[in-house]
């Protein structure tokens, strides 16, 4: 049996990192990073991993990747968007340039991949990893929880729509431990210290980011799944990982205004 040819992007840390190393043990994996110096780190776990550098905040390094990947193989069996970045801040206060990042990164950056790759992938799949913020009911990060929401709108079209018989899965995790925690906060520091009015939540959203670095779900827990649904000829639209995720879910068929009311209530009492 040939071996399948996968393509990761953020597949330097966290879950990305995790899925590299277990999916180039007998497979061609192509690992996009952004960091140089992560260029040989992720060269060195095996000889199948093709390293490329894409940054979906900047198109040309997207079109260049496409390039790279369309020069090394005909076929690609499944690509995995894991990439994603979080801008924080109360809507009223959040720059707007930042904003069109968040969009940039969670959502056009994965558009654009994919659309380049969509004629390799005939018969293959498309895995996005999104989030439980795609159901939309978590304040301060609300680029991220459009993002995300976005996300899972196109790419649902896209399964609906393609001739290819490629198939779609979102991945909703809840709160995992991975680096993607402190990096929002280091992003988002600035434009965040200028959030008058808005101190003590700002605060707190810094807390509750860095407490979710060490007290969320274990990466390997979502790279089961993405494993899982990878190994599925007809795997399922969309799988929800955490139980977080899953309130999360079952609060989202409430009425808004009863949600909006119980997240007012709950992030009062976290504030205290």
């Amino acid at each position: 049996m040939d071996n399948k040819v996968y393509v990761l992007t953020g597949a330097t840390s966290g879950i990305g990192r995790k899925l590299a190393e277990i999916l180039a043990k007998n497979n061609i994996v192509f690992a996009g990073y952004r960091s140089e110096e992560k260029c040989k780190e992720l060269e060195a776990i095996s000889e199948n991993i093709k390293a490329f550098y894409v940054d979906y905040a900047k198109p040309e390094s997207i079109k260049d990747a496409v390039t790279f990947i369309k020069s090394k193989t005909t076929k690609v069996d499944t690509l995995i968007n894991i990439a994603g970045c979080v801008v924080a801040g109360p809507v009223e206060k959040l720059p707007l340039d930042e904003v069109r990042r968040q969009f940039n990164v969670n959502v056009f950056g994965h558009l654009e991949l994919s659309q380049g790759l969509v004629e390799l992938l005939d018969n293959g799949k498309i895995i996005n990893i999104s989030s439980m913020a795609s159901y939309a009911i978590f304040p301060f990060i609300s680029p991220y929880c459009a993002s995300k929401r976005a996300l899972d709108i196109f790419f649902n079209t896209f399964a609906i729509e393609n001739k290819r018989n490629i198939k779609v899965v979102s991945i909703k995790p809840g709160v995992i431990c991975t680096p993607l925690w402190e990096k929002s906060i280091r992003e988002n520091t600035e434009s965040m210290r200028f959030c008058s009015g808005y101190e003590k939540e700002m605060e707190f959203i810094a807390r509750n980011a860095k407490k979710n670095e060490s007290k969320g779900l274990e990466a390997d827990k979502v790279v089961e799944v993405i494993l899982k649904a990878d190994a599925l000829k007809n795997p399922r639209l969309t799988y929800t990982v955490g139980k977080d995720a899953f309130c999360a879910h079952m609060v989202s068929k409430l009425p808004q205004k009863l949600i909006n009311s119980l997240i007012r209530y709950g992030l009062k009492m976290r504030m205290r």
